[in-house]
């Protein structure tokens, strides 16, 4: 740890002692990390993916939920189907499917090690092979949102969400 390092931690455990932090440090806090003044404990590259996809799948909600509200019929029925027919783990397949040729290859990685991890959970709802899929987005999702890299979060959620709503039927039409 360098200098800096140590003089924010030590600030920060003088502002917990004390209550809250100051404000322009919450908004640090968030911006090397996360929405909240509660930056990960590590890296995000140290993160085990069942972790990273656990934040992920939050995260991935809110964003679906937000694109929601900016459309017009706002019924809680309409809402409820229309979000569980983007956070199914058969869209999120979909989704990463449709993502998959804009990664990098470090974003790339994150996906197979997300792909690959044992969450000790049996999908209900979804074969083994989404279930999958869609825990690697989640886990892409995830770190790019506790590495701090939220534009391109949100750039590749945005993309998904499009490419998903182009391949499945509007919910009003069943």
């Amino acid at each position: 740890m360098n200098e800096d390092q140590l003089k924010n931690l030590s600030d920060s455990v003088d502002h917990s002692e004390q209550g809250e932090r100051p404000a322009e440090e919450q908004t640090e806090a968030a911006a090397q990390g996360g929405w909240f003044p509660y930056p990960p404990s590590r890296p995000a590259r140290l993160i085990p993916p069942i972790a990273l996809a656990y934040i992920g799948d939050a995260v991935y909600e809110v964003a679906v939920r937000q694109y929601l509200l900016s459309k017009a019929n706002m019924r809680p029925n309409h809402l409820h189907r229309s979000a569980t027919g983007l956070v199914s783990a058969k869209a999120q397949s979909r989704i990463l499917t449709g993502i998959e040729e804009q990664l990098t290859e470090e974003e790339r990685d994150v996906v197979r090690q997300g792909r690959n991890a044992k969450s000790g959970s049996i999908p209900k709802n979804a074969d083994v092979l989404e279930y999958r899929h869609a825990t690697a987005l989640e886990c892409l999702v995830g770190y790019l949102y506790s590495s701090g890299r939220h534009d391109r979060m949100i750039q590749l959620i945005t993309q998904g969400i499009e490419h998903a709503e182009q391949q499945s039927p509007s919910p009003n039409k069943k």
